[in-house]
């Protein structure tokens, strides 16, 4: 099972949603579940996981996660070319690296491009995905197989939609 994970930000609280599916290809999810987060810390440049680390923690315990073999989070897993862990590898550690996670991020990170592989569908506009727990190419290859005719692919952007009703 995947479960791509998106935080949404509000005044005074956050909303995360996760969208589970099996494959890679789907373009239906099999669940979708959100938490409401009040103690949201504030953004804090360069430590962008201290604040949304907690939400998806939170977001988590509504899932059996021993049957989740990869998560995707809206981000970067690595954000520099010396491996300066970001959300994603933030994540992986909190999960005893038990769970691969794959970040998709909609714009590039200056001095980024060792653990980044640009992914191009039916956009000029790139994705930009990252791993943990897997190859960043096996991962950019099933990011490309994601469903879909626009540069997002339907899932994430349902995910998008989803955490920003209220």
């Amino acid at each position: 099972m995947k479960l791509a994970i998106d935080v949404h930000y509000r005044d005074d609280h956050a909303k995360a949603v996760g969208l589970l599916f099996q494959d890679w290809a789907d373009d239906v999810p099999l669940d979708i579940k959100s938490v409401t987060v009040n103690a949201v810390s504030p953004y804090e440049p360069g430590s962008f996981y201290k604040r949304e680390l907690p939400c998806i923690l939170a977001l988590l315990a509504l899932f059996d996660t021993t049957t989740i073999d990869t998560l995707i989070v809206d981000g970067y897993v690595y954000l520099d070319d010396d491996g300066k862990p970001g959300l994603g590898a933030h994540l992986h550690e909190a999960l005893g690296q038990k769970i691969a996670v794959v970040g998709v991020a909609k714009t590039s990170f200056h001095g980024n491009s060792r653990h980044v592989v640009t992914v191009t569908r039916q956009s000029k506009n790139p994705l930009f995905v990252s791993a943990v727990g897997t190859r960043v190419e096996v991962a950019s290859e099933n990011v490309r197989r994601m469903h879909g005719p626009y540069r997002m692919p339907t899932l994430l952007k349902m995910l998008d939609q989803e955490t920003r009703k209220d």
